[in-house]
């Protein structure tokens, strides 16, 4: 990929392409465990057929309390997360963010996952430009 300036960046070049998932049957305990020994601080959901169904965070299963980490994950995620196009640019990832509070926007082509653009995406690439990078290279996650 070329060199792009920051308003010319969209989620395709700053997102992760290997999106870690849990299913919505597995047990909270499970989703904690893949989030601590991968080091992330949420999962997307997916149902049986593999469609995303929703978002579930460290925060979230933090706030239920151990007493309750057997229960299924479908019972405490999120539902119907916002998403984003491969084509939203960085503007509009920061402003979704900013007025929603999330820190993972999935990126969906077709309705199928094919990404996640995280809080900590955005901030590399504005830190990149900032630190006098006016032209940066896309993520290849």
């Amino acid at each position: 990929m070329g060199k792009k300036s920051i308003k010319e960046l969209c989620a395709k070049d700053i997102m992760v392409r290997r999106v870690l998932t849990v299913d919505e049957d597995s047990t909270l305990a499970l989703a904690k465990l893949k989030m601590l020994r991968s080091a992330v601080g949420g999962l997307v959901v997916l149902n049986r057929e593999g469609e995303m169904v929703g978002m579930i965070t460290l925060r979230d299963i933090s706030l239920v309390g151990e007493t309750c980490l057997e229960i299924p994950v479908k019972e405490l995620m999120s539902r119907n997360p916002v998403t984003i196009s491969e084509d939203t640019d960085v503007a509009e990832i920061a402003r979704i963010m900013m007025e929603t509070g999330y820190q993972r926007l999935p990126v969906v082509r077709g309705g199928r996952l094919v990404g996640l653009v995280t809080q900590s995406s955005v901030i590399r690439v504005v830190a990149e430009w900032e630190g006098g990078d006016e032209k940066l290279e896309g993520s290849t996650n």
